[in-house]
């Protein structure tokens, strides 16, 4: 089997997800698709935490927890369709690879419902989580990589060969089609080092995801 290597670029309730395969010269999109992981309707559908900071602190935390992991099964099946599919295609996916914020790190559940802003934040943070969670269930290994550190990422990892690699990527639009925005292409270049790292002896450039301040059994 081809190996391949996933990028998404999450936001409240979805993500875009792009699979890619092949070199930094001879780079190939094989699937793009946008993934819905909301497990609910109505008000709460895809901004759980503003939902929930009109809730008692128990109830709140009960909600939030009870979302995440319904979430997580979505997230899930999402991944494990796009595995399948890929497999059809003779494609292994041999990792993944996560677009993160700044990486401020957030207080405990309490302190981030009395703050709009960090409840944007912490939305964020939530749904990247559930499909970092996602792929390492389905013991897919994941990278994350800060969106502001990614153009130097890229050229750490492909030197001479990353404008040129970044240039393909901005113009693959014209290709493939819309959708092909900042979600794609950002969502791409970080797969392609992950592909890159797979295939050769290359410095980690993950970033640290501290994901483990938002994970239910901590949210007190």
């Amino acid at each position: 089997m081809k190996c391949c290597a996933v990028g998404v670029r999450m936001h409240s309730g979805w993500g875009a997800l792009v699979a890619i395969s092949g070199t930094a010269g001879a780079l190939q999109v094989i699937d793009r698709r946008r993934i819905n992981i909301t497990p609910a309707g109505g008000s709460r559908a895809n901004q759980p935490y503003h939902f929930a900071e009109n809730l008692d602190f128990p109830e709140a935390e009960r909600f939030l927890q009870n979302y995440f992991f319904a979430s997580a099964k979505l997230a899930s099946a999402a991944v494990r369709e796009l595995i399948e599919e890929l497999r059809v295609q003779h494609y292994r996916v041999a990792g993944g690879a996560v677009l993160l914020a700044s990486g401020r790190r957030l207080p405990p559940l309490a302190g981030i419902l009395v703050s709009h802003a960090l409840i944007h934040a912490a939305e964020g943070e939530f749904f990247r989580e559930i499909f970092w969670k996602a792929c390492k269930d389905l013991e897919i290994p994941v990278t994350g990589f800060r969106e502001r550190n990614l153009d130097e990422c890229v050229a750490a990892a492909f030197g001479n060969e990353a404008p040129a690699l970044q240039l393909q990527i901005s113009t693959l639009g014209r290709l493939l089609g819309p959708p092909w925005t900042t979600d794609q292409k950002t969502a791409t270049l970080a797969a392609s080092i992950v592909l890159a790292n797979k295939k050769a002896a290359v410095r980690d450039f993950s970033g640290s995801p501290n994901f483990q301040y938002l994970h239910p059994p901590l949210l007190k």
